[in-house]
C-alpha cells in the first residue's frame, strides 16, 4: 500500500509524547534545540512546522527532524505542525532541548493504494482489495514473499506444494478453485510487469490483493483466480541510507511419525509371515535422514534521492540448510529502482530484478514406490528397522519386505538432484504529460529464466540404478518474456465530481524452451551428471519450443461525485494465440458501484461512525486455461520398424477444435466497509459469487477407430460455482504515551460446487502413487464440492460370525476390515463406494497482535484452518501389512484382542477407504516475535540511525488432531502438479518445520 507523499502511514500509531511542563518563570530570550520524529520513522521527520504560540514566528525542521529556535522565555509554548500527525503543543519551561515524537492522525490519513494500471485513495475503492504491508510480509524470515502472505489476507490461501522443502514452490489460490483443469494460481504483477516472480519479501514497499471481478477485471482473461499486485520500494529525497538486515534461524522438524522398532517389527512380520528372521540392527531410519536445519538471510541496500533523482538498491543472500540431509537452497538476488524527474512533464523509470538460485534436492513425494524407486521420506517410514544402513557385505542395503527399494539413508547422501535457476527481469517506463491533465505512459519490460537441473543415481543404489551402471540426466528450460504495454489517463474535476478515465494497449509474448538428455552405464560414480559422454548408453534426447502471443485493449472509467458516490467501469479485450481462429479473443466487461454513506448530512458529524462505505460489483474474467496448441490437431513422433531397421515416423496424436475458448468467471461482490471512533475499530465485510462457465473438459467420446493417439478432445462444457464471505477487522485496543496495542484479525469462508460436467456423468481421478495399483481415488460430481475422496466407507473389524446389518468384508474372517454394504448384496464390491470425505476447507483465519511498550514491541500471530480432510496415503501404506508400520499396529486384532478398530496382521490391497480419512483442521502460532529499538540517543552515539534487535520463533505450536506429520500436507502426485482436484493427500511430503531466528536491522 502507497502512501501520500506528505504523510506518513496510516499503521503507525500513537507511542507518546515527551511533555515536558517547566516552572512559571520570567526569563530572558533563550535557544531551543530538539528533534521531531515519529514511531514510524525514528530518524527524523523533516519540514515539520514549530511555531511559537499566538505569533507568527517559526522554523521548521531540518532533513534529519532536528531544529533550533529562540523563545522569549519559559513560558513561550512550541506549536508542532505536520500534515497527516496529530498538532502538539509543548511548553518551554527549563529546558533547553525539547525532543518531540508526533502521532500519526488516521482521521486525516486517506491511503493510496495501487490498483491496475494506476492507484486510488482507498476510500474510493470500489472492488474488493486487501492490502499487506512491509512490516507484515517481514514479521519473520521467509525464503519467499508467498509465505509472509500466509494468514494475512482474508480469502487468500498459502500453501507450500511440498512442506518445508527447501525451494519448494509455493501455491496462492484466491477465493478457491476457479477451474478443473486449468491452474488456479493468482496472477502477480510487479511494478506493473504481468506474470512476474515475486522478489524478496525485504524489497516489497506493499502488496495489494485485488480479489472481485471489478479489481481484477482490467486484466481480463488472466484475472480470474484474483491478482496480486507487488510495488517494490523505492528511493526518497534526503540523505543517503545505508541499511543491513540480517537474521539466522536454527530450524527442526516439528513432528516424526511412531514406527515400530526392530523387535516389534520382527513380532509383527512374523505375525504375517511365520518364516520371517529378525535383521542383525535396530535402525531408526527418520532419525538418520533428518538434521538439524537452519536459515541465513542478509540484506544490503543503498537508497537516496534530490529533488530529480531518488535510487533504490538491494542485494540479498539467503542460505537454507533443510532438516532432511543434503537438501538445501542457496539464492543471490538484487533489486533496484530507478525514478527520475527528468523536466515538469516527463518522468522516467527503470526496475530491474535478478536472482541464481541453487536448490540441492533429495527425492519426495514420489509418484511411484515400487522395485528400485520411491522417495526418501515415504522409504523412511515403511523401509525395515532391523536392517542397518550396510549389508554384511558392505553394500548398501535394500528392503526386506515389500517393495525392493534401496535404504532411504542411502538415497539421500548418495543421489545427486541439483537445479540452477536464474532468473532476471527489467522494465523501462516514461510517464508524459500531454496537456493538463492528460498523461501518457509507457512501458517495456523483459524477462528470462533459465533453469537446468541435473540428477544423478549413481551403481551403488543397487536396486535404483546397480542394473544400469548408474542414470544421469540433464533438463534445461528457457523461458522468456516480451511485455509492451501503452496508455492513456485522463482527470478532470468536474464540478463536484472527479473523473478519471483510462484507455490502453498491451503486448505480450512468452517463449519456452527445453531440452533433455541422459545417460547411463558409467564405469565410475564420480562424474555425476556433468559427462554424459561417459555413460555406454545414452538416452534418448527431447526437445520443444512453444510461444504464446496476446495482444489486449483495456479501459476504465472511475467517476466520485461530491465524495459520496462511486461508479466504476472496466473491459478489456484480449486476443491469445492459444486458442484456434473461431475464438481468439474475447471481451471482459465489469462495473461497480460505492456510496460512502458517513459523507452524507444524516452521518457527516457523526462521533462514532467516521466511515461507512457500501460497495457493489459484478464482472467476467478469465482463465487462459490451455497450453498452447492445445486447441489445434498434432501428430506425435513415434518408432517404426521397416525391414530390420528402426526409423523415425508420426501418427495422427488429437483431433482439432476451433470452438475452443477462454473459461470465463461471472462474479458478484456486496461490500461494507465501516470504521468506528476515529477508525479505531476497522471492519470490512465481502460476500461474493462466482459462476465459472466454459470449464474446459476432456471429452473421451471419441471412437478409437478414427486413428488417433489421444481420443479425449478438450471441450468447453464444465461450470463451477464458489460463493464466499470474508472479514477483515482491524482495531486499536489501547493507544497511550508508552504502550499501545493493536489488533488484525481475518476470517474467510469459500463453498465451491460442481453444476455442470459432459453428460452429467461423474469424472473419476487418481493422484495415488503407481505402485498402489489404484486408479480412482477420488471424484468430481454434479452438486458436491470439486475433488471429494471416494472409496469404501470402514466400519471396524469383522469379529467373526454374522456380520451387522449393512455390512460385508472382502474375505468374511475374523480379523478382517469390515466395509458399509451400500447396495446390500452381502459383499463388497466397487458398487459400495461412495464419497468419504472433503478436503476443501470450511474456512480459514489469522489473528495478529501488536504490543508496542516504549522501546519494545512484541507481535503474536496465528493462523488457522478448519475444516478439509487428509487422505494418508502414508498411513494406508504402513497398514497394508508390506512395510513396516505405525505403533497402531501394536493393537491389531487377534484373538484374545477383539476390542480394537485395528483389522489384524496381514498383506491387504491398497484400498481406498474412509479408514485413511482424517481431519485436517489445525490452529498454529505462526509466529512470536519480540523487538526491541535501541534509543535513538545511543544508536546515535554508535554512529547509526537505527539499531533493531529481535528474536522470533516460527511454528512452535500446532494444535490439531491430524496423526501425520503436518496437517498442510500437500501431495502432487506426478501428472497432477497444479491441480485444483488434487487436494488434500499426503505422501512422501518433506516435512514442516519448527524454527527460532534472532534478527537485526541497521540504518545508517
Amino acid at each position: 500500500m502507497q502512501v501520500l507523499k506528505k504523510i506518513k502511514s496510516v499503521n503507525y500509531f500513537l507511542l507518546g509524547l515527551f511533555f515536558l511542563v517547566g516552572v512559571s518563570v520570567n526569563a530572558q530570550q533563550k535557544s531551543i534545540s530538539g528533534k521531531v520524529t515519529s514511531n514510524d520513522d525514528p530518524l527524523g521527520l523533516p519540514g515539520v512546522n514549530i511555531i511559537i504560540k499566538g505569533t507568527t514566528m517559526g522554523v521548521s525542521t531540518d532533513m534529519d527532524g532536528a531544529f533550533t529556535i529562540n523563545v522569549p522565555d519559559n513560558n513561550a509554548v512550541l506549536v508542532f505542525k505536520y500534515i497527516g500527525y496529530v498538532t502538539k503543543e509543548v511548553t518551554v519551561g527549563t529546558n533547553q532541548t525539547i525532543n518531540v515524537v508526533l502521532s500519526a492522525d488516521v482521521s486525516n490519513l486517506d491511503e493510496v493504494v495501487v490498483v491496475g494500471y494506476g492507484s486510488a485513495k482507498k476510500s474510493d475503492i470500489t472492488g474488493s482489495v486487501s492490502s499487506v504491508k512491509s512490516d507484515e510480509l517481514n514479521a519473520f524470515p521467509v525464503l519467499s514473499a508467498e509465505q509472509g502472505l500466509q494468514g494475512r489476507a482474508a480469502g487468500v490461501v498459502v500453501q507450500s506444494n511440498n512442506g518445508a522443502e527447501p525451494g519448494a514452490p509455493i501455491s496462492v489460490k484466491i477465493r478457491g478453485n476457479t477451474s478443473i483443469g486449468a491452474s488456479s494460481a493468482a496472477l502477480v504483477v510487479v511494478d506493473g510487469f504481468v506474470g512476474a516472480s515475486l522478489p524478496q519479501a525485504s524489497d516489497i514497499e506493499s502488496i495489494e490483493v485485488l480479489k472481485d471481478a471489478s479489481a481484477t477485471a482490467i486484466y481480463g482473461s488472466r484475472g480470474a483466480n484474483g491478482v496480486i499486485l507487488v510495488t517494490t520500494k523505492k528511493g526518497k529525497k534526503g540523505k543517503l541510507t545505508v541499511e543491513i538486515n540480517s537474521s539466522f534461524a536454527s530450524q527442526t522438524i516439528s513432528k516424526q511419525l511412531d514406527l515400530l522398532n526392530a523387535d516389534q517389527f520382527a513380532a509383527y512380520q512374523t505375525k504375517i509371515n511365520p518364516g520371517y528372521i529378525q535383521g542383525p540392527a535396530n535402525t531408526d531410519w527418520q532419525d538418520l535422514i533428518y538434521t538439524n536445519g537452519n536459515t541465513a538471510n542478509h540484506q544490503l541496500s543503498f537508497s537516496g534521492g534530490s529533488d530529480n533523482v531518488n535510487f533504490y538498491v538491494s542485494g540479498t543472500y539467503f542460505d537454507q540448510k533443510g532438516v532432511v540431509i543434503n537438501s538445501g537452497y542457496e539464492r543471490f538476488s538484487f533489486l533496484s529502482n530507478v525514478d527520475a524527474q527528468v523536466t515538469d512533464k516527463l518522468k522516467l523509470g527503470f526496475n530491474s530484478f535478478g536472482s541464481r538460485g541453487i536448490k540441492d534436492g533429495v527425492s519426495t513425494q514420489a509418484s511411484t514406490g515400487g522395485r528400485g524407486s520411491g522417495d526418501v521420506i515415504s522409504i523412511a517410514y515403511r523401509f525395515a528397522p532391523d536392517l542397518g544402513i550396510l549389508n554384511a557385505e558392505g553394500e548398501n542395503t535394500s528392503n526386506s519386505v515389500g517393495d525392493d527399494v534401496d535404504n532411504p539413508y542411502a538415497i539421500a547422501s548418495e543421489s545427486i538432484d541439483q537445479t540452477k535457476t536464474d532468473n532476471y527481469r527489467a522494465n523501462f517506463y516514461a510517464d508524459y504529460e500531454l496537456i493538463e491533465g492528460l498523461s501518457f505512459k509507457t512501458t517495456f519490460g523483459f524477462s528470462t529464466l533459465n533453469r537446468t537441473r541435473g540428477t544423478f543415481k549413481p551403481s551403488s543404489l543397487v536396486t535404483t540404478a546397480g542394473g544400469q551402471g548408474g542414470i544421469a540426466a540433464i533438463a534445461n528450460t528457457k523461458e522468456t518474456d516480451i511485455l509492451s504495454e501503452n496508455y492513456l489517463t485522463y482527470k478532470k474535476e468536474l464540478g463536484k465530481g472527479n473523473l478519471t478515465l483510462l484507455a490502453g494497449y498491451s503486448y505480450q509474448k512468452s517463449t519456452g524452451e527445453r531440452s533433455t538428455a541422459g545417460a547411463q552405464g558409467f564405469i565410475s560414480n564420480s562424474v555425476s551428471f556433468y559427462n554424459l559422454g561417459g555413460g555406454s548408453t545414452p538416452l534418448i534426447p527431447t526437445s520443444s519450443l512453444t510461444e504464446t502471443e496476446i495482444v489486449s485493449q483495456f479501459g476504465r472509467l472511475n467517476y466520485d461525485y461530491d465524495d459520496k458516490y462511486l461508479v466504476t467501469f472496466t473491459a478489456r479485450r484480449d486476443g491469445s494465440s492459444n486458442f484456434a481462429k473461431n475464438e481468439k479473443y474475447a471481451f471482459f466487461p465489469s462495473g461497480a458501484l460505492g456510496w460512502k454513506l458517513s459523507s452524507e448530512d444524516f452521518l457527516k458529524d457523526n462521533t462514532t461512525i467516521s466511515n461507512l462505505k457500501l460497495r457493489a460489483s459484478y464482472g467476467v474474467t478469465g482463465n487462459p486455461s490451455i497450453e498452447p496448441y492445445q486447441s489445434l490437431a498434432s501428430y506425435e513422433n513415434i518408432y517404426a520398424v521397416v525391414g530390420d531397421k528402426t526409423v523415425n515416423a508420426i501418427v495422427p496424436y488429437q483431433l482439432s477444435n476451433p470452438d475452443l475458448k477462454w473459461e470465463s468467471s461471472y462474479q458478484t461482490n456486496f461490500g461494507v466497509d465501516l470504521g468506528l471512533l476515529n477508525n479505531r475499530i476497522s471492519l470490512s465485510l465481502d460476500y461474493y459469487n462466482i459462476d465459472t462457465k466454459d470449464v474446459i473438459l476432456g471429452d473421451t467420446s471419441v471412437p478409437e477407430y478414427v486413428g488417433f493417439l489421444n481420443l479425449t478432445t478438450l471441450k468447453n462444457i464444465g461450470e463451477i460455482n464458489n460463493k464466499g464471505f470474508e472479514i477483515t477487522l482491524t482495531t486499536r485496543n489501547v493507544s497511550t504515551d508508552d504502550f499501545s496495542w493493536t489488533t488484525d484479525f481475518n476470517w474467510a469462508r469459500n463453498r465451491n460446487k460442481v453444476v455442470k460436467l459432459i453428460n452429467g456423468d461423474d469424472i473419476f481421478l487418481d493422484s495415488a502413487p503407481g505402485h498402489f495399483l489404484q486408479d480412482e481415488t477420488h471424484i468430481l460430481r454434479e452438486g458436491e464440492a470439486v475433488g471429494l475422496f471416494y472409496g469404501y466407507e470402514y466400519l471396524g473389524v469383522n469379529q467373526g460370525g454374522t456380520l451387522p446389518t449393512g455390512t460385508a468384508s472382502f474375505t468374511n474372517e475374523a480379523g478382517e476390515e469390515l466395509f458399509a454394504d451400500l447396495n446390500d448384496d452381502g459383499k463388497i464390491t466397487t458398487a459400495d463406494r461412495k464419497i468419504i470425505g472433503d478436503p476443501n476447507q470450511d474456512w480459514t483465519a489469522g489473528l495478529n497482535n501488536t504490543f508496542k511498550y516504549k522501546e519494545f514491541d512484541l507481535s503474536v500471530f496465528f493462523q488457522a484452518a478448519i475444516g478439509g480432510d487428509i487422505f494418508s496415503y502414508t498411513a494406508l501404506e504402513l497398514a497394508s501389512g508390506g512395510a513396516n508400520a505405525t505403533t497402531e499396529a501394536l493393537n491389531a486384532w487377534t484373538p484374545t484382542n477383539t476390542n480394537t478398530n485395528v483389522p489384524s496382521a496381514k498383506v491387504r490391497g491398497k484400498r481406498i477407504t474412509s479408514r485413511f480419512v482424517y481431519d485436517g483442521s489445525y490452529v498454529r502460532l505462526k509466529n512470536l516475535a519480540l523487538g526491541y529499538n535501541l534509543p535513538s540517543d545511543i544508536s546515535e552515539k554508535l554512529g547509526m540511525d537505527k539499531v533493531r534487535l529481535s528474536l522470533s520463533g516460527q511454528n512452535l505450536l500446532t494444535i490439531t488432531d491430524y496423526p501425520g506429520t503436518d496437517p498442510e500436507a500437500s501431495y502432487q502426485s506426478q501428472g497432477n502438479q497444479g491441480s485444483n482436484v488434487n487436494q488434500g493427500f499426503d505422501y512422501g511430503n518433506y516435512p514442516n518445520i519448527k524454527s527460532v531466528t534472532f534478527s537485526i536491522n541497521l540504518k545508517f
